[in-house]
């Protein structure tokens, strides 16, 4: 296997750089230019083996997830992304010989590599070293002074509505554990190559009122939304849009439950002003990104018409989903 230094000058270390980087990989650290009138947007999301990918993904793909799921922060505060860090821990005994390595490593950094391109994301450092397979990636991103989309926004009124569908990260994971391994699947393409709403995000930016992307599952994700504006919300649960297949994969009821609170699918949450709704939806019609309400922001605090059986969300250290009526002291865990 190639040591340290070798490993990133030969798949992490991309050609002369622009886009305000004034010294990219390969020192102590990377010296970057934000743009006159912009404010820098900063997130780390780390993706560890068997809790945020299985074992056996593609390479590929997990070079992809991982930058796609810090991006998604960024496209919840309506940024546009410029640079990142990345890094990489290895586990030294996954691979029988320095050939697979060597074909795991190129795979992974095509999967990573590509998305930057396609968000203009410069890769400007980061680390590699020995350990449990993960992945930390630092995204860092600019929004114009005083523009960034907060969740502390929303007001009572407001239209509660998601980008996209809903259920295919839930979905996929539970295709994959079930054994299919069909990469052409549309549900194991939206939790293995999720796409960060960027674009949506900076559309929204002076239409919507609050936003957060959904990670941890619609009604874990709304809890958050909820108590940072200090608003109630009313759901209707049977106005969210479901991905493709995925009635087809679980069954309705199942299906429902993947929606509301399985998680990654890096769609956005957000509120619209009731007067501002047609204008959210022309700022999205041009991306082809369909915005469905699914509900209302209200004075009372909580949430109603949430299905009884359904659950709020994963939580690290709880380790699995938990109901929205358990105490708050059980759903602590995940910094939101």
């Amino acid at each position: 296997m190639l040591a340290e230094f070798d490993l990133i000058q030969r798949y992490f270390t991309p050609p002369a750089q622009g886009h305000g980087v004034a010294l990219g990989v390969g020192d102590d650290a990377t010296l970057l230019t934000p743009a006159t009138g912009q404010q820098l947007v900063v997130s780390v999301d780390t993706s560890v083996v068997n809790v945020h990918f299985p074992p056996d993904a593609p390479a590929k793909a997990i070079g992809h997830r991982a930058l796609a799921v810090a991006l998604s922060d960024l496209a919840a505060m309506g940024a546009d992304s410029r640079w990142c860090l990345m890094a990489l821990t290895l586990d030294q005994q996954r691979w029988r010989d320095d050939v697979a390595v060597s074909a795991w490593l190129q795979a992974y950094a095509q999967g990573f590599l590509a998305l930057c391109d396609q968000h203009e994301t410069a890769l400007v450092g980061g680390d590699v070293t020995s350990g449990s397979l993960s992945v930390c990636v630092t995204v860092m991103g600019e929004v114009p002074s005083g523009c960034a989309l907060m969740r502390s926004g929303a007001q009572p009124g407001d239209m509660l509505a998601v980008t996209g569908a809903l259920g295919g990260g839930g979905g996929g994971l539970a295709l994959w554990q079930q054994g299919e391994r069909d990469l052409t699947h549309p549900l194991l393409t939206r939790y293995l190559l999720p796409v960060p709403r960027l674009a949506a995000g900076r559309a929204l930016r002076g239409i919507a009122s609050s936003a957060l992307d959904i990670s941890d599952g619609l009604l874990a994700d709304l809890a958050h939304l909820r108590q940072a504006s200090g608003v109630g919300a009313r759901l209707d649960a049977d106005a969210i849009p479901l991905a493709e297949g995925l009635v087809d994969a679980l069954g309705p009821q199942q299906a429902r439950k993947a929606a509301l609170s399985g998680g990654d699918d890096y769609e956005l949450l957000v509120t619209i002003p009731h007067t501002c709704w047609a204008q959210a939806q022309a700022a999205l019609a041009p991306l082809g990104v369909a915005l469905t309400a699914v509900g209302r922001c209200v004075e009372e605090l909580g949430v109603k018409g949430v299905p009884s059986e359904a659950e709020t969300g994963w939580q690290h250290f709880v380790g699995q989903a938990v109901s929205d009526s358990d105490p708050p002291a059980s759903r602590r865990g995940e910094a939101p």
